[in-house]
């Protein structure tokens, strides 16, 4: 059977224009996105979004609240707790204005897409309620970047909470894909009093899922996900509670994870260092149109991949739109409710 792993049909022909030197890599956006979690009785969940199905790039997958980087956010100093930007440049690998701005975009996209604030009046508190007209209008125009992070954050009288966040991985996109992103993941804990809701016009549902569960419906071919989201979310495997994950992170390792391609006999094998799960076989020579060739058939789900043998059915609490499922979904358990949620305007975001 195989898996849910989303792979975009043109990338074979763009990996073979890229062998033969006719593709010319585009250089990666900087974006950053957010593992949002909270504890339940049963262990930790983590907030995910379905990406809508009409949207051009991963539609129909499952995936994190994240987008690009303000390029504002590296220029002005933003209202700052936490952990220093100089220690933020060290842990993320780049230099300190970077690493202001790719925390504010996980910050700030956490916030667009999610109704969540990791953010307070001071260094030791955190806004509990970001709900209301007054603060819709502010997410709107940090939507349609109107409005800065950091004039948001000068207009509101707060201070960014870097403490509250945890750098967990780090993917760069292939060199033969159209649009590439460098996306940092972060883990952070759902703030006291807050509670997410469904603010993206590109995600027609949002979720909160066990990891094994989500892991366990992806291996099964339910819930459709890119590598690096599969990827990261496999790592919350072994937590018990969102505090532990989040106190895990500064140990996590950031190298880069790109894909590499290579020609081997008549085929190319796509790879991801470290993850062979997601290797793929693509023949050198395109097969005439309408043929499956230019979307490989999927891998089986790999034995030891993360989730528990016997694992029951994904059951997340599901908040959803009324549109319809471009994928089969996980049925609901008893405990979960669905029920329409507001989707007001967002701008496009980066890969999670």
């Amino acid at each position: 059977m195989a898996n849910g792993q989303w792979y975009p049909p043109e990338w074979p022909d763009r990996i073979r224009a890229l062998a033969d030197g006719s593709l010319t890599p585009v250089a990666p956006r900087r974006a950053a996105t957010v593992l949002l979690l909270k504890d339940t009785p049963d262990g930790p969940v983590v907030h995910m979004l379905r990406r809508r199905a009409s949207m051009a790039f991963a539609g129909g997958a499952y995936a994190y609240p994240g987008g690009g980087v303000d390029p504002r956010d590296d220029d002005r100093q933003i209202r700052w707790a936490g952990p220093t930007r100089a220690w933020w440049a060290q842990r993320l690998g780049v230099d300190a204005a970077a690493a202001q701005a790719i925390v504010c975009a996980a910050v700030r996209e956490t916030y667009e897409e999610a109704g969540v604030l990791l953010a307070g009046p001071d260094p030791d508190s955190v806004v509990g309620d970001s709900t209301g007209d007054d603060w819709e209008a502010d997410r709107a125009a940090l939507v349609a970047r109107e409005l800065s992070f950091a004039e948001f954050l000068d207009r509101r009288g707060l201070v960014l909470r870097s403490d509250l966040l945890g750098a967990w991985a780090r993917w760069i996109t292939p060199e033969f894909e159209a649009r590439r992103y460098d996306t940092w993941f972060f883990v952070a804990v759902l703030p006291e009093g807050q509670r997410t809701r469904n603010a993206s016009t590109e995600a027609d549902r949002t979720v909160w899922i066990r990891p094994a569960e989500a892991a366990a419906g992806y291996d099964r071919g339910e819930l459709r996900m890119m590598p690096p989201t599969i990827a990261t979310l496999r790592r919350l495997l072994p937590y018990g509670t969102a505090a532990e994950a989040l106190a895990a992170a500064p140990a996590r390792e950031m190298t880069p994870v790109r894909a590499t391609a290579r020609l081997q006999g008549d085929e190319i094998v796509l790879s991801w260092p470290g993850h062979e799960e997601f290797t793929k076989h693509i023949p050198t020579v395109a097969e005439p149109t309408g043929s499956t060739a230019a979307e490989p058939t999927m891998p089986t789900a790999p034995e030891a991949a993360g989730a528990p043998a016997g694992t029951r059915p994904a059951t997340p609490t599901t908040t959803s739109s009324a549109t319809p499922s471009p994928t089969p979904s996980p049925t609901p358990s008893p405990t979960s409710s669905t029920t329409a949620s507001p989707t007001p305007s967002t701008t496009g975001g980066g890969p999670a």
